[in-house]
């Protein structure tokens, strides 16, 4: 779903959110090494020494930047290790170019783009869906930017696409009415977050003069008043070609594919001279203010006393725009403060109990950056006393200087991290974009890397110390007016949905096929690889698939100690160990293990969740024994240390109350227990009274029960020698021993309601409201399992594309994001349907998606909707297998659902022998418009009024 981006903490300091964002940090021209003249030959050797373990080649070895005579910008980059492709058009336009009144027109000029051009009057989702594109938009501060990954012989296809839009996009007036409801939904989903809020308090005492104070997605006010005449205005002003970079990165060949840009961008016409204003408010006013010396602090704190749960304390440090020498220094300092355990700010603020978590990011843009660090309060923690630990901390570092060790370590997992978030095209193409459209030079990344290497701890300090003063920050205070209580009904009120509400006719995919591009319909053959499995004499089961694709290694794990085999009055348990896991075994303490990962810029992580407990690695290749031996330490020994679940405990504590002020959390929660009987496994969710029944004891004898080699499986794909990593593996896990029989779980049959189910938990002051709608179905094994995944393509598996997005979201513009699906496991799962609306759309919403499913239910669906669905949904598999994160994660989990290794490539060919006798079948026997639960929690008002 498209949306716009904000910056938060992410692991790397360029990558764009949006549902995947992007942080930028940019550098000046200067070259890297004119920026430390002097440095000590023990700090060469270190720097000499993180440049061959971590960048044996650069990021842009393989890109070629081509400008069109139209102005257009291409990049491309061949990578031939999959045979898929990702098309990026990056606009150098976002919400920097805007000003009060008109605030958000960039963000609703991108949702508009998916509406049709003069030459295709048809919703563009439907068409990237027909390719099997993984497609989506965003807009940032700088930049607006539209995506897609499709198989290589759907390349011309999306270049048409993209090329039709850039010129000839259609803003119609009811379109328009249409899509500032959806967005104005989206705006609501923000409103909901405190944290959004005082953000956006802080954001325009920040910047009073300036565009990157307001919010990026705008404001509902503002949104209300786009008149269509704006809106083409502001899109004949910024996209154009001169105004544009394309960018294309994966399985092609260069030479031929700018033939293909040329026939298609060539005779696109660039932006008449002295066209294009650039609406910026004030676009050098925080600059010039600091320039002149003049304080944008106060004193008093921005206080915040509004409904809600928890206490949140943001600083945000103003800082210098993206061309300055300093983004460097001021990164690998941001990981010296918060990046893991060992950080100063988490040793001063969360181990303290001061806090329940504390997270920053550094943000330099083309005019501006600031440094924003939000602090969660621990229970009943006072902002101020906060405030004043987490600046003593900081004056503390800037004071007393760090260690070199320190240093290095956060150079380290500064590079790695830009090294393994850069493994699939699309991030790859992602970074180059970034990079071009904000500084313009698509070089950037490789220089910043350089850069890093060359940061001593006097560098850190002096940033510190020019940065980080008192003076300098806008202090924000979150003061919750009142606690809310979501309490679950017993028995849940029982109404029969009688509103007559017609949804229009069904979409007509022959309409789909006579905009789509030509292309050539036949898949790409996908190399048919295969893991290596091995089992050991304790149980244990791995499967490795050697990729030399990149120096780095991705490892994906499953044990079988889901949340399913929490007690009744512990809920919450199974995540108490897994989540403790990684704080100390019988060798090394909490920072001991955080250190070792952290000096290797490596990852390891424990999720829990029903049906097992997942784990999440990656390191660069040569430091894949200290992962293997980190993960064998701590399933095998961990010692759960008094301090250490105590201190998690509160936090999760914290959390609790936090998940039960949103929506979303407390419709899935009520959803769920309201189909799931008590004492069924999917009944049991932790409060607050399960997680204080908690005992160390009960910890350890779980862990002891549970975590056994005989049900666990490892998947390793990476830079590696199968042998060498096999008996790594034994070497270190051939000792885990097993004793007794695995337990064993049987969930019992629940039946369907009877009726509508539907219940409203209010949450007072809330802006959006969200909806769940569904009941108990199937499993893995179901036979009906993949003409089920048809069906749902169908009904509900895109926003845009699917019989639900295009009438309760495109149409009727009455949710920002609707979706379905068959969540299939080991034991049968759920259909779900989900949805954000405005209050006062809710009813019309549910009872719209309950004539879509009678619809489906009664009359079926269409052969071309059936053969539209099986190509997406098989593109969108193969494109997945590009990503080794994806990838690892399907090869485990066919091992842990117990099927064929060959299932990696027989997916596919199920997918295409599903007929639309079973998709209709599946239909009759899945779909029940009329015995469902629907669950919509958000304002007291949607109490008021039943679902009628």
């Amino acid at each position: 779903m498209y949306g716009f981006s904000k910056f938060y903490k992410y692991p790397l300091p360029l990558l764009l959110l949006s549902l995947w964002l992007v942080a930028v940090f940019l550098l000046s021209e200067r070259p890297a090494h004119s920026q430390h003249p002097v440095i000590s030959n023990k700090e060469k050797y270190q720097s000499t020494l993180l440049a061959k373990r971590i960048m044996p080649s650069t990021l842009t070895e393989n890109v070629r930047k081509t400008v069109l005579e139209n102005g257009l910008t291409v990049l491309t980059k061949e990578v031939h290790t999959a045979p898929v492709v990702t098309v990026q058009v990056w606009y150098k336009v976002g919400s920097r170019n805007e000003e009060p009144g008109v605030n958000g027109i960039a963000h609703q000029l991108e949702h508009m783009m998916f509406k049709g051009t003069r030459n295709r009057p048809i919703q563009f989702g439907r068409l990237f869906s027909a390719l099997g594109s993984d497609s989506n938009a965003f807009t940032s501060y700088d930049q607006t930017a539209y995506y897609g990954t499709v198989e290589r012989n759907k390349l011309k296809a999306l270049l048409v696409l993209e090329a039709d839009r850039m010129r000839n996009s259609q803003i119609e007036p009811e379109q328009l009415a249409s899509e500032k409801r959806v967005v104005i939904s989206e705006l609501q989903g923000y409103e909901n977050s405190p944290e959004y809020r005082l953000n956006r308090a802080v954001m325009q005492a920040v910047f009073p003069n300036h565009a990157y104070g307001l919010p990026v997605g705008g404001t509902k006010a503002d949104v209300e008043k786009f008149e269509v005449e704006q809106v083409e205005k502001y899109y004949r002003n910024f996209y154009s070609p001169d105004n544009a970079v394309l960018v294309i990165v994966g399985d092609f060949q260069t030479a031929n594919t700018l033939e293909t840009i040329k026939e298609v961008f060539g005779k696109l016409p660039r932006q008449e001279a002295g066209g294009r204003g650039q609406g910026s408010r004030g676009s050098r006013g925080a600059e010039e203010q600091r320039s002149r010396g003049e304080s944008l602090y106060s004193s008093s704190p921005i206080v915040l006393r509004e409904p809600g749960v928890g206490r949140l304390l943001q600083v945000v440090y103003p800082l210098p725009d993206a061309n300055q020498p300093d983004v460097p220094a001021l990164d690998v300092m941001d990981y010296i403060l918060t990046e893991g355990r060992n950080s100063r700010l988490y040793q001063a603020l969360v181990e303290s109990g001061l806090a329940s978590e504390v997270t920053a990011s550094v943000t330099s843009l083309r005019e501006s950056g600031w440094y924003e660090v939000l602090v969660t309060a621990g229970a009943k923690q006072d902002l101020k006393k906060i405030d004043s630990m987490l600046s003593s901390a900081i004056a503390n570092v800037a004071e007393k200087g760090m260690t070199s060790e320190e240093v290095e370590r956060a150079k380290t997992q500064l590079t790695a991290d830009v090294i393994l978030s850069n493994r699939d095209i699309t991030s790859q193409a992602m970074r180059l974009g970034t990079d071009e459209t904000t500084v313009g030079d698509y070089r950037y990344t490789d220089r910043y890397l350089a850069a890093v290497r060359l940061v001593k701890p006097a560098d850190v300090v002096a940033v510190i110390n020019k940065y980080l003063t008192k003076e300098a920050r806008t202090v924000g205070f979150f003061e919750p007016t009142q606690k809310r209580i979501t309490e679950v009904p017993d028995k849940p009120d029982l109404t029969q949905t009688t509103e007559n509400f017609s949804p229009g006719a069904p979409v007509l995919f022959s309409e789909v096929m006579k905009y789509l591009p030509p292309v050539d319909l036949a898949t790409d053959a996908i190399a048919q690889v295969l893991p290596d499995e091995f089992k050991f004499t304790n149980g244990l089961r791995i499967l490795l698939l050697p990729d030399r694709s990149t120096p780095t290694v991705t490892l994906s794990g499953h044990i079988q100690a889901g949340t399913e085999f929490d007690p009744d009055n512990q809920a919450g348990l199974a995540a108490f160990v897994a989540d403790n896991l990684l704080n100390g075994t019988n060798s090394k303490d909490v920072l001991t293990i955080a250190k070792v990962l952290a000096e290797r810029g490596a990852s390891l992580d424990f999720q829990s969740y029903r049906e097992g407990v997942h784990i999440e690695g990656d390191s660069l290749a040569e430091d894949l024994p200290i992962l293997l031996e980190i993960l064998a330490d701590v399933v095998k020994n961990s010692n759960f240390p008094v301090k250490e679940l105590e201190l998690h405990r509160q936090q999760t504590l914290t959390d609790l109350q936090q998940e039960l002020d949103e929506p979303s959390e407390v419709a899935r929660r009520v959803f769920v227990q309201s189909i799931y009987p008590k004492k069924h496994p999917l009944h049991t969710f932790p409060t607050e009274e399960s997680l204080q029944q908690i005992q160390r004891q009960d910890v350890i004898d779980f862990k002891a029960k549970h975590y056994r080699p005989d049900t666990t499986v490892l998947a390793l794909v990476g830079d590696f020698d199968l042998d060498k990593v096999r008996s790594l593996i034994k070497n270190k896990f051939g000792d885990w021993e097993v004793s007794g029989q695995a337990p064993t779980l049987k969930y019992p049959p629940v039946a369907m309601p009877e009726k509508i189910v539907s219940v409203n938990p209010v949450l007072p002051d809330k802006a959006q409201a969200v909806t769940y709608m569904g009941y108990t179905g199937i499993n893995r094994y179901d036979p009906r399992f993949q003409a089920a995944l048809v069906l749902n393509q169908i009904l509900g598996g895109d926003t845009l594309s699917s019989r639900l997005g295009a009438e309760v979201r495109d149409r009727q513009g009455l949710s920002y994001g609707i979706y379905s699906s068959f969540q299939a496991g080991k034991n049968a799962g759920t259909f779900l349907i989900e949805m954000q609306t405005s209050p006062e759309d809710s009813s019309k919403a549910i009872a719209s998606t309950r004539q879509i499913l009678q619809q489906i239910h009664q009359q079926g669906v269409t052969a071309l909707e059936v053969e539209t669905a099986k190509r997406t949904l098989i593109s969108n598999y193969n494109v997945s297998l590009a990503n080794p994160e994806e990838l690892t994660d399907r090869i485990l989990m066919n091992e842990v659902y117990g099927l064929d290794k060959g299932e990696l490539h027989f997916f596919t060919d199920k997918i295409q022998k599903v007929t639309l006798d079973q998709v209709n079948q599946a239909a009759r026997e899945l779909l029940h418009p009329d015995k469902i639960v629907v669950v919509t929690a958000g304002p007291s008002v949607l109490a008021e009024k039943s679902i009628r």
